[in-house]
This record gives structure tokens, C-alpha cells and sequence, in this order.
């Protein structure tokens, strides 16, 4: 049974969370602060978090950032905030969150991200680390792709680049394989965000684009001088 972390310091709005998910069927951790969330994760890893952004003690941005740069991890992150600026939402992914919904929300729709997202994420990723490249793999197990120094293992979840493991959210993770999947193939924006999010796309939103950057950070830090993906200005991205 999948279990999920809830920080939100407003105790109705926590406890309405975690009733929602209770009877989807998930067990819940509630956490009512930044600080207690991030003793929480010290102890145990969620398969995902539901997090507020405005947050006593620690926000959410700062727990956001310890979750993927002090810990190194792909936890499964949807922020729920009551701030709807555009620029916000923008931040907040770069920053590494996986999906935004605003307050207010409608019940059944924060269970089904909740569904879509642990989906998308498959098993629970694991930290960075140097990658084993004579794991076995029966012919009916996962699937590798090699582009370059890059192989993406789809079964086990994993990206190695240069021989060394990079953490990728999910979102980042499903963009990379339909990327090194048809690698002559240029993907629009709206063709990428239809196929990862699931939804219509209506041009302005950002989201791939803030995405794709951060799957080149990433894939830099292990092989800086090396080119992955590129960008066809007005159409979208492809391999490099």
C-alpha cells in the first residue's frame, strides 16, 4: 500500500487530505509544519508528498529543495497552495515539484493526480548512486535504451549517465523516454505534455519547457560536455 506524506499546517485542510486518500485506499502520514515534515523524511522515505507551500517553521520551496538537492531523491511531489500566480507555479517546478493544483481544490480531483502521478512514478526510485550495468534482465523484464553515455532502464526507473545514476522526478523520467525512444523524431510541446500529463495542452503554460531544462542540468552534471537534447525553436525538442 502506497503511502503518502501530507504537510499542511491548516488542520482542516490536513485532515480533510487525509480522508481523501484514506478511503482511496493509501496510508497517511500527516505533518503539520516544514520542520516535522523534515523529520519525517529523515526516518522514512513516502512514495509521495501532498505539500503546502506556506509552511511554519519550514516552507515548502525549502522542504522542495531538501527533498532533491540534500537528499537526492524522486519522491512523488504535488503542491497545494493558495497561490496562483503564474510565476509561482513556474518557481515551484524548477525547484523540482511535480505537479501544482491551487486551493481551492475539488476532492476527487487531488485523488486522482495523486493515482495519475504514483502511476507515472512506478517502484519507489532510489538515491543517486553509480549505476550496476551487468544487472540481469530476463527477457520478459525491463527494457534499456542507450543514447550516448546515457542508458535509461525503464523497468527499474533509472537513468545512468557516464556511469553514474541521476534523480529524475517522474515527469522528468517519461520525458527522457519518449525523447530516447524515437531519438530522430522532434516532439512538440503539446505533444510532450500530452503524452506525460495527460491533459490538453493550451500553449502558454511553461511546464515542458522548465522541465526539459531541468532533465539537461542533470544530465550536465554527469556529462558536461556532451549535447542531449535539443531544441527546435518553434516546433519543440529532440536528441541531440
Amino acid at each position: 500500500m502506497n503511502q503518502i506524506l501530507i504537510v499542511e499546517d491548516d488542520p482542516d485542510i490536513n485532515g480533510l487530505l487525509g480522508r481523501i486518500l484514506k478511503k482511496g485506499g493509501y496510508e497517511v502520514t500527516q505533518a503539520y509544519s516544514g520542520t516535522e515534515a523534515k523529520l519525517l523524511l529523515e526516518r522514512q522515505e513516502p512514495d509521495l508528498v501532498l505539500l503546502d507551500l506556506m509552511l511554519p517553521g519550514m516552507t515548502g520551496e525549502e522542504l522542495i529543495t531538501y527533498i532533491r538537492d540534500e537528499r537526492k531523491t524522486s519522491i512523488p511531489v504535488i503542491v497545494l497552495s493558495a497561490k496562483s500566480a503564474l510565476e509561482d507555479k513556474l518557481e515551484t517546478i524548477r525547484s523540482g515539484a511535480d505537479d501544482y493544483m491551487t486551493k481551492p481544490f475539488e476532492p476527487e480531483e487531488v485523488l486522482v493526480r495523486v493515482m495519475a502521478l504514483l502511476r507515472r512514478s512506478g517502484q519507489k526510485e532510489k538515491d543517486v548512486g553509480v549505476c550496476v550495468e551487468d544487472r540481469n534482465h530476463s527477457a520478459m523484464g525491463t527494457d534499456r535504451i542507450s543514447y550516448k553515455n546515457l542508458t535509461l532502464d525503464e523497468g527499474a526507473r533509472e537513468v545512468c549517465v557516464n556511469g553514474k545514476q541521476i534523480s529524475l522526478t517522474p515527469h522528468e523520467f517519461e520525458i527522457l523516454r519518449l525523447l530516447t525512444g524515437r531519438p530522430d523524431k522532434v516532439f512538440s510541446r503539446a505533444s510532450l505534455y500530452e503524452q506525460v500529463w495527460g491533459g490538453g495542452y493550451y500553449g502558454e503554460d511553461n511546464t515542458v519547457n522548465v522541465h526539459v531544462s531541468n532533465i539537461r542540468k542533470k544530465i550536465a552534471s554527469a556529462d558536461p560536455g556532451e549535447e542531449y537534447i535539443r531544441t527546435v525553436w518553434g516546433i519543440g525538442f529532440r536528441m541531440a
